[in-house]
């Protein structure tokens, strides 16, 4: 086993080794308005109900249509449209129409009026189930009431931010430990 020699590190930097998960597009919609925006900031919190829990800045315009619609979705983005991912996180929904803008298709779900995006490879419709740590952390628990997945492919090719502009395409799928695994210790 390796034995690393470790140095001193920039604690506001620690994020970008703990990144849980893909990039996501989380739509919403409110009165007569949608938007989509780009989130590295999430965590499944449970299995039964599906919770996840997302970080959604205050600043950002998606934050009042999710807190006041009480609904998102969560979308799963692949490496094919990576560039528009990055670019809807570096443009407000205040100035435009991120669907129109990038060429994005909205398609409607079975639970919520958050449009779901087509061209990702899964779309997660959302409830906000607790709001109780919004005003202090700006963090959103949602339930997932329906989820929509591709067929293929099994492993799609997801966006990891990494911090500092720099991003992770998901890469080896290994069976290597299955047998050392014990799902009943999750």
């Amino acid at each position: 086993m390796p034995k690393y020699t470790k140095t001193d590190f920039p604690v506001e930097n620690v994020r970008r080794l703990l990144e849980p998960g893909p990039v996501v597009l989380v739509s919403s919609a409110h009165k007569d308005e949608t938007n989509i925006m780009t989130m590295g900031w999430h965590m499944p919190m449970e299995f039964q109900p599906s919770l996840v829990g997302c970080i959604i800045s205050s600043a950002n315009h998606s934050f009042e249509m999710i807190r006041r619609s009480r609904q998102c979705a969560i979308n799963v983005p692949t490496e094919e449209i990576a560039a528009a991912v990055v670019r809807i996180g570096n443009s407000s929904g205040r100035d435009i129409d991120k669907f129109d803008a990038f060429g994005l298709t909205p398609k409607p779900g079975a639970h919520v009026r958050a449009p779901l995006i087509a061209e990702c490879y899964a779309s997660f419709e959302c409830r906000l189930v607790d709001a109780s740590q919004v005003r202090k952390y700006n963090m959103f628990v949602f339930e997932v009431v329906k989820a929509h997945v591709a067929a293929s492919p099994k492993y799609p090719k997801t966006i990891h931010y990494r911090g500092d502009g720099e991003f992770m395409i998901s890469g080896a799928n290994t069976r290597k430990y299955r047998k050392l695994f014990r799902p009943e210790m999750l």
